[in-house]
């Protein structure tokens, strides 16, 4: 049986730096893989690489047994992208932002109530996006993963700008999708308290 998503053979450099090499991995559904290590070892450029947005030295990721090059347009569709940046519109509130990436799929009115409800983000909808503090600009992030559709979350550094609550809404979130068939690839400098199948990369 073929791996959901897996890695062959990845090796990236940055300048004359080599950031990692002969890296492998796979991941089936239900699965986590957390990529590990300090600040500046690639972790991000791994990410990036694995979502198709900067080339490896050498290697190929496979989506369902198949090189991802001729399957990007499916892998993207089942991807769903947590970021350093929210990637959301400034000047448009809450519920605008949400509309809109729903109206890419389908907009449920009472599902997108009921995750602003849990995230504690229901009593700021009609505030634009840049009025909101970083911490709950990354929940509004949280909030498009719950939202989505994506069997691949890609998470980097998740628990930026969240306080003690936002990082346990992080782990059940995760812990929730996995048990419900998802994956994820999370890279991370800090403990997840994740109940599933995990596995390790780790990057020095």
């Amino acid at each position: 049986m073929n791996a959901l998503i897996s890695g062959h053979d990845l090796c990236l450099f940055r300048g004359d730096k080599c950031l990692f090499d002969s890296l492998e991995f796979a991941l089936n559904p239900g699965q986590l893989l957390i990529v590990e290590g300090s600040n500046g070892s690639g972790k991000t450029s791994l990410l990036r690489g694995i979502a198709g947005l900067l080339e490896f030295e050498q290697g190929e990721i496979h989506w369902e047994g198949n090189p991802l090059r001729g399957h990007y347009q499916a892998f993207r569709a089942d991807l769903t992208w947590f970021a350093h940046k929210v990637g959301f519109k400034d000047d448009l509130n809450l519920l605008e932002n949400l509309r809109f990436e729903q109206s890419l799929h389908s907009f449920d009115e009472g599902s997108v109530t009921a995750v602003l409800a849990r995230l504690g983000l229901d009593l700021l909808t009609e505030l634009p996006l840049r009025s909101l503090s970083a911490g709950q600009q990354r929940r509004v992030a949280l909030a498009r993963m719950l939202l989505s559709k994506g069997r691949v979350w890609m998470m980097d550094e998740p628990f930026t700008n969240l306080d003690s609550a936002g990082r346990s809404l992080v782990d059940a979130v995760l812990s929730e999708h996995l048990a419900n068939g998802g994956s994820a690839i999370v890279a991370t400098h800090q403990p997840l308290e994740i109940v599933g199948d995990v596995k390790r990369v780790s990057l020095s």
